[in-house]
């Protein structure tokens, strides 16, 4: 009455799906807080360059030490920079690296990584207050 089919369906994917590797969810995240860490520290580098404070050289080196840790020990790539034509005022690069901070804070709350967690919320907090004018400081 029925017989089974022999012969893979015409619908198969050519190939078993074990042709590719495959990573795991928390290896997918580890990829992108540590890119977005990186990005961060590339603006952090930038900022220094142009107003330099003892802050943003311990948080460039902070940034490292956690890109480094979910790279499996492979430090970041730092470019120097160097005086360019056109210099982004220090304002837009505050709230860049703001918003890259938030991206990495809501990756690493997500892998449950309290420490890159930690260390994006300071750097929010850092480049929140850094853009905000002056006379207008409500803390």
């Amino acid at each position: 009455m029925y017989e089974p089919i022999r012969t893979k369906s015409v619908h198969t994917v050519a190939g078993s799906p074990t042709d590719f590797p495959h990573r795991s969810r928390e290896e997918e995240l580890d990829i992108q807080l540590a890119s977005h860490l990186a990005a961060l520290l590339a603006v952090t580098d930038e900022l220094r360059t142009q107003a330099p404070s003892a802050d943003l050289d311990a948080a460039a080196e902070r940034l490292a030490d956690q890109v480094t840790r979910l790279r499996g020990g492979l430090p970041p790539v730092r470019a120097s920079i160097t005086a360019a034509l056109h210099q982004p005022p220090v304002g837009a690069l505050h709230q860049r690296a703001h918003a890259l901070a938030g991206r990495a804070l809501v990756v690493a709350a997500s892998r449950a990584d309290t420490a890159a967690a930690i260390l994006a919320a300071e750097r929010m907090d850092a480049h929140a207050a850094a853009d905000e004018p002056a006379g207008l400081a409500t803390h």
